[in-house]
């Protein structure tokens, strides 16, 4: 077999959790191919380019293999290339260290009172 359904290849290369996410994704406009949105059922094929928006950066991939079982994470780089440039992974981990606070070892929870101050720093987006 020389094609695959673009949702089951997403989610056999671990770029989504289940491949009711990864169809999700393709009719939300969320996956791209050659710069089109792609429905879940689309054909990909070896040597394809794949756009993903996730929520916080763009992922793009190419296919190196077709596969029709999900593979270990070790595995993964043996069937896609990863073509995402270093900048959308840098803004990601900006977007995730500013979207955490830091509560030292052992303090516990917040108390509602430090909750209602964390949530009122957070609404201010320098």
């Amino acid at each position: 077999m020389d094609s695959l359904r673009i949702d089951k290849w997403l989610w056999a290369v671990r770029i989504f959790k289940t491949r009711s996410q990864a169809a999700a994704a393709c009719k939300g406009g969320k996956v791209k191919i050659e710069g089109q949105n792609v429905k879940a059922s689309r054909e990909v094929k070896e040597g394809d380019v794949i756009t993903v928006s996730l929520t916080t950066f763009i992922k793009t991939v190419k296919v190196k293999s077709l596969l029709h079982r999900r593979v270990g994470a070790k595995l993964v780089p043996d069937h896609m290339e990863d073509l995402t440039p270093q900048e959308e992974y840098d803004k990601q981990k900006m977007s995730q260290a500013v979207n955490k606070e830091y509560r030292q070892r052992g303090d516990g929870r917040p108390t509602k009172k430090e909750r209602r101050i964390i949530e009122r720093l957070k609404k201010y987006k320098y």
